[in-house]
This record gives C-alpha cells, sequence and structure tokens, in this order.
C-alpha cells in the first residue's frame, strides 16, 4: 500500500517565477520540496489573464532539461481533462495578478475543487502574490483597482492602489495573508487596520522573496535567498496590534 503523500504549499509573499537570482534560488527549493529531481510542473496564469509574456517566461525559466513544463490557459481552455492534467503534476505554480478575478474564474471552472484535491495528493501548491494569497481563508488585495482619491482629473491615477480585504480565499491554509509586506507602502498599515477592526481574522505577512512553506496545514520554515527579508506574525491582542518577526532559513 502507497503511503499518502504529504500536503505542501509554499506562499511567497512576492518575486515569483524569473530568471534572476533570488527567483531562481525560491523555484530551486520548490522543485527539491517536489522530492524529483526533474518535476511536471504545471502554470496557472488565470490572475494575469493567460498573458503570453507571463507564460513565455516561465518556460523560460524551466526548460526541458529542469523540469516537465506545461500551463493551463482558461480563457482560450483546450480540451484537456482539467481534474486528469492537474492531478498528474508535480508542482502546480500559480502567478500573480488579479486574485479575485482569478478565483472567481476557477470557480466557473471548478479549478478550485480541483487543487484542494491537487493538495490533498501531496502534489506542490505554490505562487507568490495571487498565488501565495489565494490559499489563505482571507488576506489583503489589491484586485480592485486604484483609489477613486488617487485619481486626477487629466493626470490619470498614479502609481498607488486601492487595498482592499478579500475573503473568498480557498481556505487550505487558516487565517489571513499579506504579500509585499516591505514592498509596498500601504501593505502594512493597511493590513494592520483590517485586522485592528475585525474585518480580517489574524494572520502571516510575508516580505517580497520570502516564502512560507507549509507541510500538512502546519508552517514548518520560512525561507528566503534575500538578507533582510523577514515575514511576520500578525495579531490582535487586547486590541493592539502585535507583530512578531519570523526569520526565514536563508537559502542560495
Amino acid at each position: 500500500m502507497t503511503a499518502k503523500k504529504s500536503s505542501q504549499i509554499i506562499a511567497l509573499g512576492g518575486g515569483g517565477v524569473g530568471l534572476d537570482k533570488f527567483n531562481l534560488a525560491i523555484d530551486n527549493y520548490k522543485i527539491n520540496a517536489s522530492g524529483k529531481k526533474k518535476p511536471k510542473i504545471a502554470f496557472i496564469p488565470t490572475a494575469v489573464g493567460d498573458s503570453a509574456f507571463a507564460i513565455e517566461r516561465f518556460y523560460r525559466v524551466f526548460p526541458s532539461e529542469r523540469a516537465i513544463a506545461s500551463h493551463l490557459p482558461l480563457f482560450s481552455r483546450d480540451q484537456r481533462d482539467l481534474e486528469d492534467y492537474l492531478l498528474n503534476q508535480d508542482i502546480i505554480e500559480v502567478s500573480g495578478g488579479n486574485t479575485a478575478n482569478m478565483l472567481s474564474i476557477w470557480e466557473i471552472h471548478g479549478i478550485d475543487k480541483i487543487l484542494k484535491k491537487a493538495w490533498q495528493n501531496g502534489i506542490v501548491l505554490t505562487g507568490a502574490s495571487a498565488g501565495m494569497i489565494c490559499w489563505y481563508e482571507c488576506s489583503v488585495t489589491d484586485s480592485f483597482g486604484p483609489s477613486s482619491s488617487l485619481v486626477s482629473p487629466g493626470l490619470g491615477v498614479n502609481n498607488r492602489t486601492m487595498l482592499k480585504e478579500l475573503n473568498t480565499g480557498l481556505g487550505f491554509l487558516k487565517g489571513s495573508a499579506c504579500p509585499h509586506y516591505n514592498g509596498e507602502e500601504d501593505r502594512r498599515p493597511t493590513y494592520e487596520k483590517l485586522i485592528k477592526n475585525k474585518i480580517l481574522s489574524d494572520g502571516i505577512a510575508l516580505d517580497d522573496y520570502v516564502g512560507a512553506h507549509y507541510i500538512n496545514n502546519k508552517l514548518i520554515k520560512l525561507i528566503t535567498p534575500k538578507i533582510g527579508s523577514k515575514g511576520y506574525k500578525v495579531s490582535l491582542e487586547k486590541n493592539i496590534i502585535q507583530e512578531t518577526i519570523i526569520e526565514p532559513e536563508l537559502i542560495s
């Protein structure tokens, strides 16, 4: 009788698939976590609208000598059986992008239910930003565009976006999550405010290039290839926000 594989999620605060040294180190960590020398890895780029650029970059990062790479388009869906395809992978990588749109599209196609089976079957689930927060119950997201207060008539919209709560995560991991904690100035105050106002539950925040590795629902460690990047446990205690640093293991 084959032993049941442990469920694994590697949630990344930022970065993601890329050819720089930090992302390559993280991608190597994912491959090692799969237990395969040359794993089958599927890319789901729904959050970026099946962007051709994101797909092309994914294949450059995972050439044939490194992995058996493929991707799943949902905007121009092909004839593959989605469950058969996804459950035949070793790693499933979810892109960054618009989390709210992605989750809605996944529900229509039944991807949410298939991913739960994949997770229960020991397939490594991973991704950065949208590919991080989707696994939790709730999160901070920029899915809803720029704030109206940031729109200047005749000048367009500046680079700051409206951050809001998202309470429709897949819920494989309990609590809330916030990516880009050190990368975007509004992330920390927004996350703390949402927890203080009890709109979001206590949770975890990750700097860019920090990964939270969960096995069987338990956070076993944080990892990062970038010195100084950290993770944080953020909670509300006696109506005061408590932020506890979680030091990651340095990888290369």
